[in-house]
């Protein structure tokens, strides 16, 4: 949840706490006579205001964040300085301030890196006098309030050297020793931050203040809302949200959805729609809210929350229902099942303003791609390390326990799946739930979640568990489980202390107060396995840590445990490590695996096959996965991670860069591309595939030609202009033009601008490279020479033509991204 608990209006405060300002307003010690409201009044006057303090935070900057606007509506110069020493400064109290306040507010760190920063004062000029508060306060609200504090204020009049020796010696080290944080210092800022230890002594404030529950962003909410703003400044129509489960992410695009007129969420879950409706109806205080599935068909709500499996089918994806056009901003929550049909029915279907994914775990460890679909525009994301790191998160403490009552070995494991019935029947022995039980009963755990592979693994444990007074129940899907609202609310009140799942709560649960999560089952899927982690780090009253407990035999990609633990999204150097203990954890986390599972990690490291075996492999288990040979595009979007890092330094063997080759080596060719093979158009088809690409103009110039499926010989400057127009129309590919001043005002160009743009850069480049396939002369701009025409009637050809155009796309915007984020 992101209620937090704040202030009531500053003037309800005054009243409900008597706040003591005193007659004496030079004087500020705190507990009750606080320097906030002195500086209120101070902030009403100035014509100029300055403030030096070491470090700001996200609670500080709230507090006087009306104030701040006030006075910039008056026009009123403000500068900020602080500093970055230990990391104190919060970097969402940074964002809020640029969120909010944007440049108005001239703000900079103190950058001299081998001198302490300790300053506290607030300056404040206007044309009868100037005052300063100058003592202990930085701009938290325990500083600002209640903590012990000790402030004076004296005026310029009375103390005129004294003054102007501040005033100056601000000034000097505003214009002399600071930067400017802009928006690449505040990113950078924020990546390399980590909670300092000290933060449990800071900000402190007082219990005894009234409170309400008000509904406002915080934390890593506060930077995902600046870079989704600015994200559209840039042009972008869709984007990607990555954050680690706890995060809030269904109050994330409540939040920034609220602008918007109509919006749509979708979720594959119905407990999820259920908690995304409650979170919108507190955020939009509305109840303009209708959901679509079942028997509710809402198709007039400003608010619609829908089932993926229900809207996503052609009979609901009409004008019947919903124009193309009736959503302005859409929501797709646990964006990694974006890849099935259903969602890219409804992605492909709508054309909203703005589309958000969000997701835990995005990557292609499960071998999809869901990055493709957002044109690999990442706009925030906070995994699951620094998450932890900045506090947000819980750290773990991770019990890689060896498991020798079962032999993996003996399981049939085909396309990488255990037979699940032979899986069952292992993991359902009492040997192996003593085992469990005896190390669950290590841990004084008051709320735990057992992660099952089947229904009867569930029940079974949960009788055993019973059996052993220790009260349990087994949740899973269908008539015979106990509902799951009834044993989560069992859980919540102590009634039972563990919950057996199979799948059931991977996602959308919502129970702070579990402190252990039992891994029961192999871990063979990356996304399930973080998200089962997450399930037990949110925050929670005193909860120090979680327990993880990890019943870890030799099943295949056991090896991968220890690296998803880092919390990272890639494999550093492509491979896995045999052992464990030289992976970087996250802060305060505990990760300790059995002496025997480091022999297993280093056995299976050892078995590893060549990364062309592992091509050849991956191809078919995709071709299996899919149902038919993948394209190019369903290639890249479906092998796995390892695999394709591997690829991208390793040009010669990548299949990408010739895949008809690819197919021919593996007789995985038709009759039909046998023949186009050993011809001019497999070797234009590869130029496609291998054509260098800073930018992305040559894409709609090969879609030009393409003219959606009836291949042109020769195009002119009114087919080039209206297909350069139609890409560039685009968000993702908008981007690129607007970023460069060259083209930074192409949405007001005429056809000549485009012409021109197409001529001097594509045009250019191809009939200098490539001028065996393209040539020039007065009738066209551009056109193949005849040798090309006995193929543009060539169904194969034409597909062949598409896909390595789409995939090159796709390329470039993985490119952009990974440059982006370096």
């Amino acid at each position: 949840m992101v209620i937090n608990k704040i202030l009531e209006t500053n003037e309800e405060l005054i009243v409900e706490k008597e706040i003591e300002i005193g007659s004496n307003r030079n004087v500020s010690t705190g507990d009750r006579n606080y320097l906030y409201y002195k500086l209120k009044e101070s902030f009403k006057s100035a014509k100029s205001i300055d403030i030096i303090v070491s470090f700001l935070m996200e609670s500080g900057v709230k507090l006087i964040l009306k104030d701040l606007e006030e006075a910039l509506s008056r026009n009123v110069k403000i500068r900020i300085l602080t500093g970055n020493y230990l990391n104190i400064t919060q970097p969402e109290a940074l964002y809020l301030l640029k969120d909010k306040l944007k440049d108005r507010v001239d703000l900079r760190f103190y950058n001299i890196k081998s001198k302490s920063f300790h300053p506290k004062s607030y300056m404040f000029h206007n044309d009868l006098d100037s005052e300063i508060y100058i003592g202990s306060s930085n701009i938290s609200r325990g500083a600002l309030t209640s903590s012990i504090e000790w402030n004076y204020r004296f005026l310029k009049s009375e103390h005129k050297s004294d003054y102007e020796e501040f005033q100056n010696t601000f000034d000097d080290l505003f214009f002399n020793h600071s930067i400017i944080i802009d928006d690449e210092v505040l990113e950078n800022y924020s990546k390399s931050w980590v909670r300092p230890h000290v933060y449990k002594d800071l900000d402190n404030s007082s219990k005894e203040m009234k409170v309400i529950d008000i509904v406002e962003p915080r934390g890593a909410q506060i930077e995902a809302l600046y870079s989704l703003n600015k994200s559209r400044l840039e042009g972008f129509d869709k984007g990607l949200v990555v954050a680690a489960t706890g995060i809030g992410k269904t109050y994330l695009a409540a939040f920034d959805s609220k602008k918007y007129e109509r919006v749509l969420f979708v979720a594959h879950r119905e407990e999820i729609i259920k908690q995304g409706a409650e979170s919108f109806k507190i955020v939009n205080k509305t109840d303009d809210i209708g959901f679509f599935y079942g028997d509710n068909k809402s198709t007039n709500n400003r608010i619609v929350f829908a089932l993926v499996q229900t809207l996503g089918k052609s009979e609901y994806l009409n004008s019947n229902y919903f124009e193309r056009d009736y959503f302005d901003y859409i929501v797709i929550d646990e964006f990694h099942h974006a890849t099935s049909n259903n969602y890219k029915n409804i992605i492909e279907y709508f054309t909203p303003k703005f589309m958000l994914g969000l997701t835990a775990t995005p990557e292609r460890l499960d071998s999809k791609d869901v990055f493709a679909i957002c044109d690999y525009n990442t706009v925030y994301e906070v995994r699951l390390k620094d998450a932890i790191n900045k506090g947000w998160l819980v750290p773990f403490r991770y019990y890689g326990i060896y498991d020798e009552t079962v032999e993996y070995s003996s399981i049939e494991l085909k396309n990488g799946k255990y037979n699940d019935k032979q899986l069952e029947e292992a993991l359902m022995i009492n040997k192996r739930a003593n085992l469990i039980l005896n190390n669950y009963l290590k841990y004084n755990s008051k709320s735990a979640i057992g992660f099952c592979t089947s229904k009867s693994h569930a029940k079974y444990m949960a009788n055993y568990f019973n059996s052993n007074d220790v009260k349990s129940l087994a949740v899973y899907s269908g008539s015979c489980s106990v509902p799951r609202e009834e044993a989560l609310n069992k859980l919540k009140s102590g009634e039972i202390k563990v919950i057996f799942s199979v799948d059931m709560f991977n996602e959308g649960l919502d129970i702070p107060s579990i402190d252990m999560v039992l891994f029961l089952r192999p871990t063979q899927s990356p996304t399930i396995f973080l998200q089962q982690l997450g399930r037990g780090l949110r925050k929670y009253k005193d909860k120090k840590h979680l327990n993880v407990l990890d019943f870890i035999g030799n099943y295949k990609k056991a090896n991968l445990i220890p690296f998803l633990l880092t919390g990272k999204d890639k494999v550093e150097s492509g491979k896995i490590r045999s052992n464990p203990m030289t992976y970087d954890y996250p802060e305060e986390c505990v990760v300790d695996f059995d002496f025997r599972l480091i022999d297993i990690f280093k056995k299976m490291a050892e078995k590893e096959i060549s990364i062309v075996e592992k091509i050849k492999e991956e191809f078919y288990r995709i071709k299996e996965e899919i149902g038919h040979r993948p394209s190019r595009v369903e290639f890249f979007i479906n092998m796995d991670s390892d695999i394709y890092d591997n690829l991208k330094t390793k040009a010669k063997i990548n299949p990408l860069n010739n895949y008809m080759e690819f197919l021919y080596e593996n007789n995985e060719l038709s009759e039909e591309e046998l023949e186009l093979y050993n011809t001019i158009g497999r070797e234009f088809i590869n130029m496609i595939e291998t054509t260098s690409m800073s930018k992305s103009y040559k894409m709609p110039l090969f879609l030009a030609f393409y003219n959606s499926g009836n291949i042109k010989m020769s195009i002119n400057e009114e087919d080039a202009y209206e297909s350069f127009k139609a890409f560039y129309e685009k968000g993702s590919n908008k981007v690129d033009m607007l970023k460069d001043k060259g083209t930074a005002d192409f949405e007001s160009w005429d056809k000549k601008r485009y012409i021109k743009l197409a001529k001097d850069n594509p045009i250019k480049a191809l009939l200098k490279t490539h001028s065996d396939f393209f040539r020039k002369d007065d009738n066209c701009v551009l056109g193949f020479y005849s040798d090309m025409k006995i193929f543009i009637s060539n169904e194969t050809f034409k597909k062949h033509f598409k896909d390595a155009i789409d995939l090159r796309t796709l390329k470039y915007y993985e490119t952009r991204h990974n440059i982006k984020n370096k």
